[in-house]
């Protein structure tokens, strides 16, 4: 399969990449770095984008920006700042790609644990995760061409430990390693509108 990895050169994608890259063709894709650029959460840059690399026969979105802090502080430009990358960029690649898939194609989202076990300073990234969750679902009953949707839930990963350990007391971490295999199960198997939940 020829596979597309937004958010390749990031920790989760470059496990996702390289768990697939054994089977598949993969056109890593960075909002810096990779084969191709493009920023998600402008609808025409994934048009570019999907207009440069040509039909394919799956998308993974491992991208996507949310702001943390505290409720009290937070401006509805810091909740904007989630909604178009991690939300908006997601639905835009997704809204997208029903053009350019082969039949029978998938399209596998990313959303967090928080939008099931919330933390301090979370509230942003769980409302955007959850979102994410609820877009799949109702997009897999409206998919055609055997087109599927899917979303991996990852916990924390054991190689972000480093960074947001203080926000995830008493979590289990994951190696991204492990994660992948979720993002696996989504591209080459059969199901639609499932959540993977990574714990």
């Amino acid at each position: 399969m020829k596979i597309i990895v937004i958010g390749a050169s990031g920790t989760v994608g470059k496990a996702v990449a390289a768990e697939l890259a054994q089977r598949h063709d993969i056109i890593a894709v960075g909002s810096n770095s990779g084969a191709y650029q493009a920023d998600i959460s402008d609808i025409a840059q994934v048009r570019a984008l999907f207009a440069r690399t040509g039909k394919v026969d799956a998308v993974v979105v491992a991208a996507g920006k949310v702001h943390f802090g505290a409720l009290a502080d937070f401006t509805p430009e810091q909740f904007q700042i989630g909604l178009n990358s991690k939300l908006m960029g997601q639905v835009n690649v997704a809204l997208v790609a029903q053009e350019h898939l082969n039949d029978g194609g998938s399209i596998t989202l990313t959303s967090g644990i928080i939008a099931d076990e919330p933390i301090r300073f979370g509230a942003s990234a769980s409302m955007v995760n959850a979102a994410v969750e609820g877009f799949a679902r109702g997009a897999a009953i409206e998919l055609t061409r055997g087109l599927r949707i899917n979303v991996v839930s990852p916990t924390v990963l054991e190689e972000s430990m480093d960074t947001y350990a203080a926000y995830f007391r008493g979590f289990e971490a994951a190696k991204a390693s492990r994660v992948a295999l979720a993002y696996s199960r989504s591209v080459e198997g059969a199901q639609t509108g499932r959540v993977y939940r990574v714990g």
